[in-house]
This record gives C-alpha cells, sequence and structure tokens, in this order.
C-alpha cells in the first residue's frame, strides 16, 4: 500500500507541475475537477468498506472455505466464475470484497477466476451496454468465447501461487 501512494503521490505531483507550468489556472482547476470526483465517490467507498466489513463478520470461514477455498478445486473456480460474472458494480466495491474473501480464506484460484468473470463477462454490463448496442448475436458469440477462461486463469493463477509459495 505505501508503495501504491508513493507512485500515485509522484504522479499527481508530476501532473500538477506540468499543469502549473503551462497555466496555473490549469493547476487549481485540476485540484477542483479532482475534489469533485472525490466528493462524488466517497459516499460509494464509504458504503463498500463498510459493506465489506460487515461480510468479513457474517460470512462463515467454513462454509466460505468449503465453496471457495484453496482446496475447493473446479467447484470453486466454477462458482467463482459465476458469482463474478453476476456481481455488479465498479472496482469500489468488488476489490474490498475479493480482500474481505481472501481474508477469510477463498483460494487464489476462485478469487482470480472471480475477478477474471467480473471482467470479461460482467453480465450486468452485457444487458446494459453490450446487447443493446452491439446486438445478441454478437454478445452471445464474445460470452460463448469468453466463459471458459476466467475457470482456466484462475486455475494457472493457483497453479503459480503454490508454485511460487514453495520457493
Amino acid at each position: 500500500m505505501k508503495g501504491t501512494f508513493v507512485f500515485i503521490l509522484i504522479l499527481c505531483l508530476t501532473a500538477t507541475f506540468i499543469a502549473f507550468k503551462k497555466d496555473p489556472q490549469l493547476a487549481h482547476d485540476g485540484l477542483i475537477q479532482g475534489l469533485k470526483m472525490l466528493w462524488k465517490i466517497l459516499p460509494i467507498l464509504v458504503l463498500a468498506f463498510i459493506l465489506a466489513g460487515m461480510m468479513e463478520k457474517i460470512i462463515p470461514r467454513d462454509f466460505l472455505a468449503q465453496l471457495l477455498g484453496w482446496d475447493s478445486g473446479l467447484k470453486g473456480l466454477i462458482l467463482g466464475t459465476m458469482a463474478g460474472a453476476v456481481m455488479p458494480g465498479g472496482p469500489f466495491i468488488l476489490f474490498p470484497m475479493m480482500a474481505v474473501l481472501m481474508n477469510a480464506g477463498a483460494g487464489i484460484g476462485p478469487l482470480v477466476a472471480f475477478l477474471s468473470s467480473w471482467a470479461l463477462v460482467g453480465l450486468h454490463r452485457v444487458v446494459i451496454y453490450e446487447a443493446p448496442i452491439m446486438g445478441w448475436k454478437f454478445t452471445l458469440v464474445r460470452l460463448g468465447a469468453s466463459l471458459i477462461f476466467p475457470v482456466i486463469i484462475g486455475y494457472l493463477s493457483d497453479v503459480i501461487w503454490r508454485m511460487y509459495s514453495k520457493l
């Protein structure tokens, strides 16, 4: 987390410096725009982290381990894929939830399948954006080609994680 903070801080200071050199008003306008975006997203962030904390307290570890644990095998990969496909919302909701699941004992494979499916399949985006814009034929072809990959990616991630953990 510290490294991420420093990296973003450097990017922010660099962008501010460049904007200020062009025109001091640009730096001011950029700061105001950033604060407006923060104000818009802050309530969602607060609620997402509260939800993540609540989930950590109410999901029984044994139940989670059985469904999405390290030894859940193909069942865990498929459940992770299905959960990711139907998970609505953006990264502000997804990543805190994934952190909770990981801390509660979910395996890397099912978590990566969950994340991959959310990114590749995302049924809420399919219904709202893709099918109406691209048509159902295109959408179904893309979904058919995409559905297997979260399982494969999850499996490979689990293999790599376990291999790396033995080093």
